[in-house]
């Protein structure tokens, strides 16, 4: 059994990190901004994921962090966010002695089969906030020495009634046909926290 702190544990990817994570048996920390808006998980504490003294108090202890935060829509600011929240998890796990961290990426920052950006089949509106991603991801590349993190993107798009099956494919490209439900994802991260194989990468999961 280890201790996985989990950063956005109230978003749909973070929910189900955190209830892949229990049914495995870990202890789970599992981190919102605002506990008030989740009366129906009394289990969950405060922390800002940009903040690395919260990133440091919250993690001490334990074996790994998940990071599944963002931000999204009208009155946001991405780019801060995730660079923000990128130097935050860099330094506060340094700082509480935690090596892994495992990150929910984006299927925009991956390539294609034929080389070619997926970003670039993404329509405009949403390109903003694609790079906003890559900002955070290019943050951990440079900054990110010493840690052993993993980028794990969903190779297309969520299926968001899709069930748990336990099965999962991993790669290199992306590709926006393909889909994967919340739980398989959520099997796929936490298998890189139970049996690291991959570190410093952005992987496809389909």
């Amino acid at each position: 059994m280890s201790k996985i702190v989990i950063f956005g544990a109230g978003g749909r990817a973070g929910r189900q990190a955190v209830t892949e994570a229990r049914r495995r048996g870990h202890e789970v920390t599992a981190v919102v901004r605002d506990p008030a808006r989740y009366r129906e998980a009394p289990d969950v504490v405060a922390g800002d994921v940009t903040s690395a003294a919260d990133v440091a108090a919250l993690a001490a202890g334990h074996d790994a962090a998940i990071n599944a935060a963002a931000v999204y829509g009208e009155g946001t600011d991405p780019d801060a966010f995730f660079t923000g929240a990128a130097r935050a998890l860099v330094t506060g796990l340094r700082q509480a002695g935690v090596d892994r961290l495992v990150a929910v990426g984006l299927s925009a920052l991956l390539p294609a089969a034929d080389g070619t950006p997926v970003l670039d089949s993404i329509p405009a509106e949403f390109r903003p906030f694609c790079l906003a991603h890559a900002a955070g991801l290019e943050v951990l590349r440079t900054e990110g020495t010493g840690l052993e993190w993993v980028y794990v993107s969903p190779a297309g798009d969520f299926d968001h009634d899709g069930e748990r099956t336990g099965r999962y494919e991993i790669g290199e490209h992306g590709d926006l046909s393909r889909k994967i439900s919340y739980a398989d994802f959520a099997v796929a991260l936490l298998d890189e926290v139970d049996n690291p194989r991959h570190a410093r990468v952005d992987l496809a999961v389909a």
